[in-house]
């Protein structure tokens, strides 16, 4: 079950420049960067107000969201909603239509189990879910 907001993820060409904008500019707490080589993603954490504020970019110029950079240039790429069961969602999630971009839940940030949804499902936007591990059964 979907039980809240996870984050809101902006691609960013030039991560060391957005992580100084949100955390001096705008003065939003900095939690660090995770690489997540599945996903050939480099990723900078903000927690604010019950959710974050994720920043991805890619590994070594590649990946999708080196895709998505070179077609828009940044910006928002992603929401990520928390649940409680990853499988669950998924399954009950596709038989109402959805298309997933995996067949199963993948390793994501923070260790978590993460799957999205393609975005011509959702009216254009791409749509994360996510398990944390305390949430895993």
């Amino acid at each position: 079950m979907i039980i809240g907001l996870d984050h809101v993820a902006i691609a960013v060409p030039d991560l060391e420049k957005a992580i100084k904008r949100f955390a001096e500019d705008f003065g939003i707490e900095y939690k660090g960067c995770e690489s997540v080589v599945d996903a050939k993603t480099q990723t900078a954490f903000f927690p604010i107000s019950g959710t974050q504020i994720e920043l991805v970019h890619p590994l070594n110029g590649e990946g999708p969201v080196q895709g998505y950079l070179d077609k828009k240039g940044g910006g928002l790429h992603h929401i990520c909603f928390q649940t409680d069961d990853v499988e669950a969602d998924m399954k009950r999630l596709t038989e109402k239509g959805y298309i997933f971009l995996s067949d199963a839940p993948k390793p994501g940030a923070h260790n978590t189990r993460v799957a999205f949804i393609h975005p011509k499902c959702t009216d254009g936007v791409l749509i994360e879910i996510a398990q944390h591990p305390d949430e895993q059964h």
